[in-house]
């Protein structure tokens, strides 16, 4: 029976993980956009950080360390201060690296300028420095010596291919070779429309793309997917594909088995998709090396793809953050309701990935249109906007006897259908101070008529340096008066 992601994530142990792949410096030069040059028509990017960061293969041996396998790095750097800071950062990352420096090629280094005006950056630039050649004669040589020293131990090989040169046809042969001699898995995460150079491969992992490239027909749907990874098996020899579908999840088909097996992604806010394709190969490679099949591997590396695409940049996940995501209670398919206890947490990884968040809160008993501006005017100010609503006997509290009109699942299954709304959640307290201190929102909004009642909450939001925003209000429109017209 394939047990579910979390029986699969407490049975992780520590195996030993080798990847095999391109080696490359990311780095980050991220600030802030103002104004445009007097000397041509571009933008001046005013810097505030400047950042470094494994990449390509060792984006995937970074997330296998956090991961707490026992991971061995190989590849090619220069002799050249990226592939100094690449070695730096395995070794402070707990990554074995096994490197064979080479003054006729330099480290692949990508630095991506990155631009905000508001909150979120985004990317405005890209400058590689890099040779793409394959690797051959003696630095080819040097490399499959590295690997039979690195695989003498291995429980399992993962080739992460971003097609600059180091996984050439004797190298992709000689790891599969290992592989079938010792029955220890290989898993391919490929790049370019040639899959018969990966032949021989235990499994591989192509997104919708790829996958549609190689078989020749558009992956639109998960049983489009579980066809083209038939097709693969079919045509390469692997004992499984995988085949990930962004918003739509992943498939996953074996050799010999009729069944398919498929896994959603849960209704999350996407921010960024930069290193989901890494996590997945990490997540399958220490899972496979503790023992799981693929199918079970894939169940746990859709959560932690999940995860991952909710932050900007390749972000390692580590086991408590998965185990944190299983534990939580799951919603039904487009709710926006969260938990209280869910709460901080949510803000947290909100924050993280660098969205602006917005709090308000109300009763909202009987929703008219003045509460639908009103919603609509906090959404404006920020990337978030989640609503704190009272729970009944806190409106009874607060409103008298026979209010509410509509209990809190209701009223918060209605504000959720409202687009400006991202979040809500239930309070309990008269006034929502202990929610906001655990939200912690970058702009807190009421209406204009709690100009002169003194905001509840202000005093923590300006402590931290966000803003409190008074909000117009539609004249006119009040639950009370609704009400008191139906009663007339």
């Amino acid at each position: 029976m394939t047990r579910g992601a979390a029986e699969v994530l407490a049975s992780l142990v520590h195996p030993r993980v080798v990847v095999v792949g391109d080696l490359i410096l990311d780095r980050y030069i991220s600030g802030l956009v103002e104004r445009i040059s007097p000397e041509a028509p571009i933008q001046v990017l005013s810097v505030e950080r400047d950042e470094k960061r494994l990449g390509g293969a060792g984006s995937v041996a970074g997330a296998l360390a956090v991961l707490k396998a026992r991971t061995r790095l190989v590849g090619v750097v220069g002799r050249d201060d990226s592939g100094a800071e690449v070695a730096r950062q395995a070794k402070a990352t707990g990554i074995d690296l096994v490197a064979v420096e080479t003054p006729e090629r330099p480290t692949s280094l990508k630095t991506r300028h990155l631009a905000r005006s508001h909150s979120i950056p985004q990317q405005v630039l890209r400058v590689d420095r890099e040779v793409t050649t394959p690797v051959a004669g003696a630095l080819e040589a040097s490399v499959l010596a590295a690997l039979d020293a690195a695989l003498a131990d291995a429980d399992v090989a993962l080739l992460s291919d971003y097609q600059k040169g180091l996984l050439t046809p004797k190298v992709l042969a000689h790891v599969v070779a290992w592989g079938r001699k010792t029955g220890r898995p290989v898993v391919v995460d490929p790049k370019g429309d040639d899959f018969e150079r990966y032949r021989g491969a235990t499994g591989i992992k192509p997104n919708r793309a790829q996958a549609a490239a190689i078989v020749g027909f558009p992956i639109r749907t998960p049983d489009d997917a579980a066809r083209a990874a038939d097709e693969l098996l079919a045509r390469f020899g692997f004992a499984f594909a995988l085949v990930t579908l962004d918003r739509d999840g992943m498939v996953v088909r074996e050799r010999g088995s009729a069944t398919t097996h498929a896994f959603r992604t849960e209704p999350r806010e996407v921010f960024d998709v930069t290193g989901a394709g890494d996590m997945v190969l990490a997540v399958l490679g220490i899972a496979l090396g503790s023992g799981a099949t693929p199918p079970e591997a894939a169940a746990l590396a859709n959560v932690a793809a999940g995860l991952e695409v909710e932050k900007v940049g390749a972000v390692p996940i580590a086991r408590e953050e998965i185990a944190a995501r299983l534990s939580e209670h799951v919603p039904a398919p487009g709710t926006k309701v969260v938990d209280r206890p869910k709460v901080a947490a949510l803000a947290r990884r909100l924050r993280e990935a660098g969205r602006r968040i917005v709090f308000t809160n109300g009763c909202f008993d009987v929703l008219h249109a003045g509460h639908v501006r009103y919603l609509g005017f906090a959404r404006s100010q920020g990337d978030v906007l989640i609503v704190g609503l009272n729970a009944d006997e806190s409106v009874t509290r607060l409103k008298g006897e026979g209010r509410p009109v509509n209990p809190a699942g209701d009223r918060a299954e209605v504000l959720s259908g409202l687009a400006a709304v991202d979040h809500v959640v239930v309070f309990h307290e008269d006034d929502p101070y202990t929610l906001i201190t655990e939200v912690r929102p970058d702009v807190l909004v009421k209406g204009e008529d709690w100009k002169d009642k003194g905001v509840v909450g202000a005093d923590v939001v300006t402590s931290y340096g966000g803003s409190v925003v008074l909000a117009p209000l539609l004249p006119g429109r009040s639950t009370t008066a609704i009400l008191r017209r139906g009663r007339g």
